[in-house]
């Protein structure tokens, strides 16, 4: 009877019909985002066979995250999240379809990866927030961090699939439809925004029209020493270690000699991990920031063992404890600030974390890439897994003192590794 009852809690949140929905809708589109995840990645090596150039196109794509990520949030704070999203999910659709249409023609460039790239993340920049603080909506207090950490697990299981289906079918068929399946796979999306019952959502209240959205947000985190020390802890992970996009691809062909299928095979390796990780951290009532500071020192730990690794199948088991790690550090650090945020600011507070997170990638990736590249793919992981113990031992000397376990209320804990859901993929 145990058991049932706790699986009953994990799935808690699929009881509710605009949710479920949702979540169909979600498991069709992130298979498609991983595919082409990795067949962009594959796509740049083929163009340049550079990894400077994997670390620019990230660049690119995470740029406007960097730059006007507050703005964002100021925006999903102010108008309808489901409206938000039809518009967001139909331009990232229409994106994929054009680079894929680039791709089967034989007229791709890197330039046009670029601006495709770019484009992309001014989506994002949007939907990221929106889609964040669209859960809430649909189900409510009372399931409110079981459908976060569900989200969690489903990103991750998609993560799983979809770069293997993709390095089968560039293996097989070649990249282009990639492309292809995914602006398909967002026609999901749409539909299943059409088909929630609005009058079942339970609406945020829109922040005002007043001025300095931005100045009062930043103003806000200022004054809370764990809002801060949490994004500073993230800003250093998400710099540098969580730009597996770079890393990965190069490791697969450069290190261990393989195709778009063994790069595939890596990150199915991490999504593994984060399913596992994903569910645990579904069934968790209480936050604890010594849980956060030891998930993102073990998960340097895992990168660490990665780079250095022998074979392939050793570095997908390392990488299986590398993404266990990184769900639960990216799902606890997203709690610990909606715990912390007032309603009407949670929308500004998830666009920092958006920022520490993805809009990182311009600095952090050519980085890497310029490691991986120049000095090898083992130090371009191994100057990750340095980055996450450090971030570790930040967050011990910051946040410690003020530890203590916290139920998680029903109202709070908005999943972050759905940041990696919508195309603006961050491995």
């Amino acid at each position: 009877m145990i058991m049932f009852k706790n699986l009953n809690q994990t799935f808690s949140s699929l009881k509710v019909r605009n949710y479920r929905l949702y979540f169909i809708g979600q498991a069709i589109s992130l298979i498609g985002t991983w595919m082409q995840t990795i067949a962009q990645d594959w796509l740049v090596l083929q163009l340049t066979h550079s990894g400077t150039q994997l670390g620019i196109v990230a660049a690119f794509q995470f740029l406007p995250v960097l730059i006007f990520g507050p703005l964002g949030g100021v925006v999903a704070d102010r108008f309808s999240k489901r409206k938000l999203l039809y518009f967001t999910q139909s331009a990232a659709g229409i994106l994929a379809l054009v680079l894929g249409i680039l791709v089967l023609s034989g007229t791709v460039r890197i330039w046009m990866v670029y601006v495709l790239a770019l484009s992309l993340g001014f989506v994002n920049m949007i939907d990221s927030p929106a889609r964040q603080t669209f859960v809430p909506e649909l189900v409510g207090r009372e399931h409110l961090p079981n459908a976060v950490a569900l989200n969690s697990t489903e990103v991750n299981l998609a993560r799983a699939l979809g770069p293997v289906i993709g390095g089968g079918i560039i293996a097989t068929i070649g990249i282009g439809l990639c492309f292809i399946f995914n602006a398909v796979s967002y026609v999901a999306v749409l539909i299943v925004l059409f088909l929630i019952h609005e009058q079942e959502l339970q609406i945020t209240p829109k922040a005002s029209k007043a001025k300095n959205h931005l100045r009062e947000g930043f103003a806000y985190i200022k004054s809370s020493p764990m809002l801060k020390n949490t994004l500073i802890m993230m800003a250093i992970i998400g710099t540098l270690s969580y730009e597996f996009s770079v890393s990965l691809p190069l490791l697969a062909q450069f290190t261990f000699h393989g195709t778009a299928a063994t790069y595939g095979f890596l990150v199915a390796g991490t999504g593994l991990g984060a399913i596992i990780g994903g569910l645990v951290a579904a069934g968790r009532k209480k936050t604890s920031i010594r849980i956060l500071v030891g998930s993102a020192f073990f998960f340097g730990v895992a990168l660490g063992l990665t780079a250095w690794m022998p074979s392939v199948d050793a570095a997908f088991l390392t990488l299986a404890f590398a993404g266990f790690f990184s769900i639960n550090f990216i799902s606890l650090g997203n709690t610990t600030l909606q715990l912390e945020s007032a309603p009407e600011m949670r929308g500004r507070v998830m666009s920092l974390w958006a920022m520490a997170f993805l809009g990182s990638t311009p600095i952090g990736g050519p980085i890497i890439g310029w490691i991986g590249e120049n000095i090898g793919p083992r130090w371009a992981l191994s100057v990750g897994g340095a980055a996450a113990i450090l971030a570790a031992a930040y967050g011990a000397m910051a946040l410690l003192k003020k530890e203590r376990p916290v139920p998680i209320p029903e109202e709070v804990r908005m999943q972050e590794e759905e940041m990696e859901a919508s195309g603006q993929t961050k491995i």
